[in-house]
């Protein structure tokens, strides 16, 4: 990745675990990372209580749409981050693939969606210690 590098994030609906996903990559990274989010059978709207639990944090995400998942968007993406889409996915020799275990928080609770908010930002934070490490 000798410029700079980029993540796109798939899950079905393209309405909470992706767009939580992409909201705290593009809050922590800035500019340094190139963020995408997409699902394979897109909502019509974010979940409201994604959002709810991103605002707790100072993250607003109230501007995304669930997107369709397009081959042009794995294919300019360096990372491929899976949160249940399955086989839906495109599967590119030479991608990096990651399927993140995570709970829906589809129908949940505010009280529901925290823990995976927070999980989200724990994985996030791992995956720039990998995508930026800190020259020494």
């Amino acid at each position: 990745m000798a410029t700079k590098p980029s993540v796109l994030f798939v899950c079905v609906h393209n309405a909470g675990r992706s767009q939580m996903a992409a909201g705290w990559l593009t809050y922590l990274a800035g500019d340094r990372v190139e963020v995408r989010s997409a699902g394979s059978a897109p909502a019509g709207h974010i979940n409201p209580t994604a959002v709810a639990a991103m605002a707790e944090v100072g993250i607003d995400i109230t501007d995304q749409t669930p997107k369709i998942l397009t081959v042009d968007a794995v294919e300019a993406s360096d990372v491929v981050i899976i949160m249940g889409c399955g086989d839906a996915c495109p599967i590119f020799p030479g991608k990096r693939y990651e399927d993140w275990k995570l709970d829906d928080p589809a129908g949940q609770g505010i009280h529901a969606v925290r823990p995976i908010r927070d999980d989200i930002r724990s994985r996030i934070e791992q995956l720039l210690a990998e995508l930026l490490p800190v020259a020494s």
